[in-house]
């Protein structure tokens, strides 16, 4: 396979748009699958093959598609249950709803028959890729999270494992020479820095050190300018719808503890009174 190279004038979709991130690791290609199976075998921390995606929504043909969800849900040849997910704007519940999806993977499985037992249950993954905001305290931008005694720092050694990617912690990682970046940091950057074209000779340095992400630029570049302009636009709605909501539940939220205030006020024994002329004092 050729890999290719970005001009520096080259005008590239962000992939980490999560419409655009699924068209490209979801079309039927290979480059496609085998940028998928590359992608999470470098967060997983070993070789995966890919054998199929889950019809828990169509997968993307076209930008055209509107899906509720943006996930891809794929299984490995050896077994393993994979979702993986792009998100731009991840929201402060982000932690707990990965969570939610990663205990919905494990359970999934089913082992009813006679045949089968506990050790039947697969590994299973949730992999977050989380553009902006920062989640945890440290410089780390890759995580691996498992159930574990925090009191005795035993690991419980389950199935299920979290992994999220925080993008926003690459300030350092892109200055390395891309050969001596590993295969998860080499991911990350490519995903942050794709379309900022003062690091586009770097990003042609990771297309040429990583197979993987090659296949994924191939596919990225068949993306017409019609289906872009319909990426950003439905990218910018739902920032738009996104932060409408965060709004609206903030008043909301600020009206709840303002009633609770008074009635507190009211029990204080001030008088109608008195509570208006201290909230017109603030």
């Amino acid at each position: 396979m050729n890999k290719i190279q970005f001009d520096e004038n080259d005008d590239l979709i962000d992939i980490r748009f999560d419409n655009v991130f699924k068209a490209v690791f979801t079309k039927d290609d290979p480059n496609s699958k085998g940028a998928l199976s590359k992608l999470i075998s470098a967060f997983i921390g070993r070789e995966v093959k890919v054998e199929s995606i889950n019809a828990n929504e169509p997968v993307i043909d076209n930008l055209n598609d509107r899906q509720i969800r943006f996930d891809i849900s794929c299984k490995a040849k050896s077994g393993e249950l994979i979702n993986v997910e792009m998100s731009l704007n991840p929201k402060r519940f982000e932690p707990v709803r990965l969570e939610f999806f990663a205990g919905k993977l494990f359970i999934g499985q089913d082992i009813r028959g006679i045949d089968k037992d506990y050790n039947n249950l697969k590994e299973a993954f949730q992999i977050a890729i989380l553009a902006r905001e920062r989640f945890f305290p440290d410089g780390e931008f890759l995580h691996t999270f498992e159930y574990y005694d925090p009191v005795h720092d035993i690991p419980l050694k389950g199935k299920s494992r979290i992994i999220t990617v925080e993008l926003s912690k690459l300030e350092k990682v892109v200055e390395k020479p891309a050969y001596q970046m590993s295969d998860p940091e080499r991911w990350a950057v490519y995903f942050e820095y794709l379309t900022d074209k003062r690091k586009r000779s770097k990003i042609n340095e990771i297309v040429d050190q990583e197979e993987g992400i090659a296949m994924a630029s191939e596919v990225l570049i068949t993306i017409t300018q019609e289906e872009r302009e319909q990426a950003w636009a439905l990218s910018k709605l739902k920032y738009e719808l996104d932060t409408q909501s965060d709004l609206t539940h903030a008043k909301r939220e600020g009206r709840k503890e303002g009633k609770l205030e008074i009635i507190e006020l009211l029990k204080s024994g001030k008088s109608p009174e008195e509570i208006i002329r201290e909230y017109d004092s603030k």
